[in-house]
């Protein structure tokens, strides 16, 4: 009954009672007195439907109000029931505050109980509470690295009944992750079991597993424990003591890293190798003012328990220097041929980031397989095992492992970013510290650790000395403290005699007595003697290493120097300086062959060599594709993927852009406006289009004006170009630069004007010129005649004689090989030609009807098959878009007078637009 209406209790009088206040407590004492009863007025179900409660209202705490307040109190405290006596004041306990002041500080209170207790590590031992706690109940268990393994429930049950009053899954965690060696760099608890795995599986059971400590964790951190080197807590009930840190004899916080989140910040401090650190820490005891070059000497940068390549120094630098940055890690991987008969490559992954999951990366590239984002795979299988990791991505025989790879990296977390953020406790406060900052720390206590060892120790041996002392002073006069002892009547008399005779200490007493008679041999009394000595040595020792900093410094150096010979091991991540960490563009696309055609009217596409077919001499061809109205052909070219492409103006200005950023387009398509792609300014057309794979020092461009004038400039002078454009030539009135090619000095340069006039001469005669100039005359042009091609013969091919003979017939290779624009053409051996100087009218080269010119002018025999022929290919283009592909080798050798074969008929494509030569490796046969 008591409990039933205490449950009837109202709510506002409950309030009254304060926290101290129960409601069985208050039934309970409603059966011992009366007059709390009547106080309390607990209801039945009469007096509630005679008369109901008045709920109290709050009231401000002042003077004033505190007397109204018990009165109103004692006032509803009356009423019916049983002895109405009168009530009880009990005066309100209600504070105003301000509500976002007391949620501030209620707030605050409990951000900095996680940051503290919880989330974020100590600089001096690196171990968050739940570690270190793990650590030390496993201490007082008995757990050494060389007893039997316990399970782990009775280690989790240790520390949360002593010293963690939390969850016993974050203890397991915690548990876990110090077993595991793919998440720390030296585990500090040996498993037995199933302790996860790094496809992220979850471990077995607590209750299933088993523990031990590691012989390194023995070593770092509790080697010391006993000997007052650190502070000992009261645990969360005031029951046993705890440490507040853990004597640790290396940095930690930096050898296995941390990671947590708190409120309002987060921590993240990557691993290292515990040699290199050692070194550091070294380096920072010899020299307490090195610079972070200096301790980058001995420590590069971290070193992650699973291995992986650390691209470039910028963010360990930066990390190391203010506390945040950002370390780019990819999986290390090789590529291996899985069947030699097809020559199909395999990716192999052996290692991959840190905290990456394996089992969601397959699945991931599995995924992007089966959605097209990766191309060139065929399959992909995990083969790992406890040998090692080794993911196979099998290849398809088209697929470039480079490119693959590539993908690889941008699209999956097999290159991912490790954010440094190396947040501390230190002095009771979280800081954001560098590397200087966390040694030094460090060093401060280990400095503070070796100072109260060594005071323990020394008070030890003062005490153990004082002993000795007095025993050795009892054995010198062994007859009279045998005398002393006999006539004594008990052992507080002999105790007060011996020290009365002979002038000792109660303890120097009470320990002569203690002694044994096998201990009163005259041997006995030696190693008393000697033991005396010793602990004399050990005093002096001990008080000069507390009177020098110089000392303590040494033997820090000296045990970090013990751990490191005993456990470091090598280095798992490598540090790779020549990587880009970002993954551009050019890094995914394979650099293949392809051709660029560009059109008068400023149209540009990109299409596959094998587009078009090989075909006869005298055939129609095959359309270049569907070209605008009025639009023709203009430059028809070939190149690689990755070539800067340099695109050079009517008016002189050379633009610049990635061969693979023109959009790929297929035969029909009409092209890509240049305005889309360069900064072009109105009625500016493309003339000319130079690839280039690198800028060499010893290459040069040639460049040739409608006109006539000709310049050499160094290649160099383009490597650098704004997206406006710069200057390539200095242009007069009405002229405008057609055509550029690249060349070195040993090379021949062979110029042809429309009406077929030729000269060829080295290219060294020209002049290296600057960009923004003219050039000089190239040849003497009659009226109405105009440059109608250039083309460079290299020198490695050349063999024109110093002297010319007429009589030679000479027929091999390299010819000139001429086009002309009724689609007749011919090859005319280089050595019907003499070299000739500039600015003169040229030797003929093409005997030309009146309305006909001279199309295009090629070197050709520059690639020979196994007979000795041409295996280049040319393609026509006419004024309509038609396209023909020929092979060089049937295009008869001619005379230069001569009038030349029919190439391409053009009784409905008009006259030739452009010629373009390509080389064998792009005239591969295509299926149609």
């Amino acid at each position: 009954m008591a409990l039933s209406a205490a449950l009837r209790v109202p709510l506002p009088r409950l309030l009254l009672l304060g926290p101290s206040a129960s409601i069985l407590g208050a039934a309970s004492r409603r059966r011992a007195a009366a007059a709390p009863a009547a106080a309390l007025r607990f209801l039945s179900s009469s007096s509630f439907s005679t008369r109901s409660a008045r709920p109290l209202r709050s009231r401000r705490r002042d003077r004033g109000n505190d007397e109204r307040a018990a009165a109103a109190v004692g006032g509803s405290g009356g009423g019916s029931g049983e002895g109405d006596g009168g009530g009880v004041a009990v005066k309100e306990r209600i504070v105003t505050v301000e509500l976002h002041k007391e949620a501030t500080e209620a707030y605050m209170a409990y951000a900095m109980s996680v940051l503290l207790g919880r989330a974020l590590p100590d600089v001096r031992d690196g171990l968050k509470p739940v570690h270190r706690r793990i650590l030390y109940a496993m201490h007082e268990m008995g757990l050494a690295s060389r007893r039997p393994f316990r399970k782990c429930a009775r280690v989790v049950g240790e520390v949360l009944g002593k010293f963690h009053p939390h969850g016993d899954t974050a203890v397991y965690d915690a548990l876990v992750r110090m077993a595991q060696d793919f998440s720390m760099r030296y585990p500090l608890v040996q498993g037995h079991g199933n302790f996860g795995s790094i496809d992220a599986d979850p471990p077995a059971a607590m209750r299933y597993t088993e523990c031990r400590l590691d012989p390194l964790a023995e070593a770092m951190f509790l080697t010391d424990l006993e000997l007052n080197t650190v502070d000992f807590v009261p645990n969360f009930d005031n029951s046993q003591k705890e440490p507040s840190l853990l004597p640790t004899r290396v940095p930690s916080l930096l050898l296995n890293g941390s990671s947590g989140i708190a409120v309002g910040m987060a921590t993240n401090i990557p691993p290292h190798n515990l040699g290199e650190l050692v070194d550091a820490l070294s380096v920072m005891i010899q020299n307490p003012e090195a610079t972070l070059q200096e301790l980058l000497e001995c420590m590069p940068g971290p070193d992650f328990p699973t291995g992986g390549t650390i691209l470039g120094h910028q963010g360990i630098l930066e990390a190391y220097k203010s506390g945040r940055g950002r370390i780019v890690v990819r999986g290390k991987t090789d590529i291996e041929i899985i069947d030699q008969k097809t020559k199909r490559e395999a990716i192999i992954i052996k290692e991959i980031p840190y905290q990456a999951n394996k089992a969601t990366l397959v699945e991931k590239i599995a995924e992007l397989v089966e959605d097209k984002v990766l191309e060139g795979i065929s399959d992909i299988r995990d083969e790992s095992d406890r040998t090692g990791m080794r993911v196979v991505i099998e290849l398809k025989r088209s697929a470039d492992p480079a490119i693959v790879l590539n993908n690889l990296y941008r699209h999956t977390a097999l290159q991912s970013s490790f954010s440094c953020n190396m947040v501390a406790i230190l002095d009771g406060q979280p800081k954001l510290m560098g590397l200087r900052e966390i040694l030094q720390a460090f060093l401060d206590f280990r400095c503070s650790v070796i100072e109260r060892r060594a005071r323990f120790k020394l008070s030890q041996a003062l005490e153990r000395k004082h002993i000795v002392e007095g025993i050795v002073v009892g054995l010198d006069n062994l007859d009279a403290v045998i005398q002393i002892i006999r006539e004594t009547s008990n052992h507080a008399a002999a105790t007060e005699a011996l020290v009365k005779e002979f002038d000792l200490s109660e303890k120097q007493a009470e320990a002569l007595l203690d002694i044994t008679l096998r201990k009163l041999t005259s041997l006995e009394r030696k190693k008393f003697v000697d033991e005396a000595k010793t602990l004399s040595e050990e005093i002096s020792k001990l008080n000069e290493l507390l009177s020098s900093k110089k000392l303590i410094f040494q033997l820090i150096q000296q045990e970090a120097a013990d751990l490191k010979n005993k456990f470091s091991t090598l280095r798992r991540s490598l540090i790779d300086d020549s990587v880009n960490s970002e993954v551009d563009d050019i890094d995914i696309i394979p650099n293949e062959e392809m051709l660029l055609i560009l059109s008068e009217k400023g149209y540009v596409k990109r299409m596959n060599p094998n587009t078009f077919n090989l075909q006869n001499r005298g055939t129609i061809g095959k359309s270049v594709g569907k070209m605008r109205m009025n639009d023709t052909t203009s430059d028809f070219i070939v190149c690689q993927m990755h070539d800067h492409v340099l695109y050079f103006s009517d008016k002189g200005i050379v633009y610049s852009a990635r061969a693979y950023k023109i959009p790929e387009c297929t035969r029909t398509a009409t092209g890509t406006p240049l305005v889309q792609l360069l900064s072009l300014s109105d009625g500016e057309r493309i003339t000319s289009i130079i690839p280039v794979s690198e800028f060499g020092e010893d290459q040069y461009l040639v460049m040739l004006t409608v006109n006539g004038y000709i310049k050499k400039v160094p290649l160099n002078a383009f490597s650098s170009i704004r997206s406006s454009g710069i200057i390539s030539i200095q242009l007069v009135p009405g002229d405008e630069l057609k055509w550029v090619r690249r060349c070195g000095n040993d090379d021949l340069v062979a110029l042809a004007s429309q009406k077929g006039k030729v000269i060829v001469n080295s290219c060294d005669k020209i002049r290296p010129l600057g960009r923004n100039t003219r050039g000089a005359c190239a040849m003497k042009l009659k009226d109405g005649d105009k440059m109608a091609a250039m083309d460079i013969i290299p020198a490695t091919v050349h063999k024109m004689p110093e002297t010319y003979n007429s009589r030679s017939r000479d027929l091999s290779p390299p010819w000139l090989l001429f086009i002309a624009e009724n689609g007749l053409g011919k090859r005319v051996p280089l050595n019907a030609f003499r070299q000739s100087r500039f600015n003169l009218v040229g030797l003929a080269g093409y005997k030309l009807p009146e309305d006909c010119r001279l199309a295009a002018v090629f070197v050709a025999g520059l690639s020979l098959g196994d007979d000795g022929e041409s295996d280049e290919q040319v393609v026509l283009v006419s004024q309509s878009g038609t396209v023909n592909r020929i092979k060089v080798k049937d295009i008869s050798i001619q005379s230069r007078y001569a009038r030349g074969v029919i190439l391409m008929r053009l009784e409905h494509a008009g006259k030739i637009q452009s010629a373009s030569l390509i080389s064998a490796a792009a005239a591969e046969v295509a299926e149609d």
